[in-house]
């Protein structure tokens, strides 16, 4: 088949990009034609929380991947929507995370689709948003209109679409294990690569730094005098996409400062592999969840997590 994915990939980071990179890879393994069409605008500035948008790493080796539209410019939806409609693929796989991207990419949909020969599904990350933004509702039922099906990764997601769309087909497949971050390395190695000492145990909160990933829960849950005893510390490896000033009262209300090792910036892919081999319990106090890159990236590592009931 001639498929093509859209949403984020290189030069954007972030779990969606190397999922889509991913998915495209193992399309063309099958034999497929697949090509992946990204943005040249993903986030305004003022809706960017983090330090950048952009990958540090190299790009992906042998996949087409097109920078064809911006998230707030219509213009590039009417044209990369019409160019698809000529050029018949017979799967276009939408990713769909963010109400703001609805009337972009439920409008490049409609376009493609009317040929009468492309079927679109979408790849559900959230339906309902983490955090809430007027005009969510409305982006979201425009673009659940344009797709023909799709496919959630957690029962959750799968329920909330039902309160948008009864009747369109839906499937339930969890979401995926990565590969593409290496092998466990010798955690000895893992600790002298990061500038650690091997003789502590490590708690790892891997990923960026939002409200509902809790990171506040587990420094109020952390105790000093435990952490002293056991020789225990809590690596902070990821972005803060929230207020860091307020986690870092936590911290300090809690004395925990010496048992406390920030990493605060975006962890780049061929990074990934040293933090897991270290860690000894991967911890994910989420106080709101769907699915999770970082718990597959755990059982890729075969790392026991900590998590809540969400």
């Amino acid at each position: 088949m001639k498929i093509v994915i859209i949403g984020p990939a290189y030069p954007f980071r972030g779990g969606i990009a190397s999922y889509n990179e991913r998915l495209a890879k193992a399309y063309q393994d099958l034999g497929h034609e697949v090509s992946i069409h990204t943005f040249t605008t993903q986030y305004p500035n003022f809706l960017f929380p983090g330090k950048t948008q952009f990958s540090e790493s190299d790009a992906p080796v042998g996949i087409e991947i097109h920078r064809s539209f911006s998230s707030v410019n219509p213009f590039t939806w009417l044209s990369l929507g019409l160019k698809l409609k000529r050029q018949r693929p017979d799967l276009i796989i939408f990713r769909y995370w963010l109400p703001f991207m609805g009337p972009s990419l439920g409008t490049i949909a409609r376009l493609s689709k009317s040929n009468g020969h492309t079927k679109i599904v979408t790849l559900l990350d959230n339906v309902i948003p983490h955090e809430k933004r007027p005009g969510d509702h409305l982006f979201t039922k425009y673009f659940v209109g344009s797709s023909d099906g799709f496919m959630a990764m957690a029962q959750s997601v799968k329920n909330d679409l039902r309160t948008f769309d009864q009747n369109k087909p839906i499937g339930l497949s969890p979401h995926p294990l990565f590969d593409n971050f290496g092998t466990l390395v010798d955690r000895r190695g893992a600790a002298k690569h990061l500038g650690l000492d091997a003789e502590f145990k490590y708690l790892l909160f891997f990923g960026f730094i939002r409200k509902y990933k809790g990171l506040d829960l587990i420094l109020r849950a952390l105790d000093k005098e435990l952490m002293e005893q056991n020789k225990m510390k809590l690596i902070i490896a990821g972005e803060f996409y929230d207020a860091e000033d307020t986690y870092q009262a936590i911290i300090e209300e809690q004395g925990i400062q010496d048992y406390i090792v920030p990493a605060h910036s975006f962890i780049k892919d061929d990074e990934v592999k040293y933090y897991f081999s270290l860690a000894d319990l991967v911890v994910q106090p989420y106080k709101t969840a769907t699915q999770s890159g970082v718990t597959q990236i755990a059982y890729q590592f075969d790392k026991p997590m900590l998590v809540t009931n969400v």
